[in-house]
């Protein structure tokens, strides 16, 4: 999987992992990925709900420790 950009929101609690993670989209060509690393735990449902909202494709989430990587595909 090539991720095509990665922005860290450690520390950041909702919804500025949204926030972030959309304005970074907007820069990015339609196919290309983003990661998202996060530390709140609510970012789990918030980027379940943002993917629906927004028609971008949710690939893949995993917690490593106490991050929350969150893996889109731009629409």
């Amino acid at each position: 999987m090539q991720i095509h950009k990665e922005i860290d929101t450690s520390g950041l609690n909702c919804p500025l992992p949204i926030l972030k993670a959309k304005k970074a989209l907007a820069d990015m060509d339609s196919g290309q990925l983003l990661k998202v690393v996060a530390t709140d735990s609510g970012s789990l449902r918030d980027f379940q709900a943002f993917a629906k909202q927004t028609g971008n494709e949710l690939l893949e989430q995993q917690t490593v420790g106490e991050q929350y990587i969150h893996i889109l595909r731009r629409r």
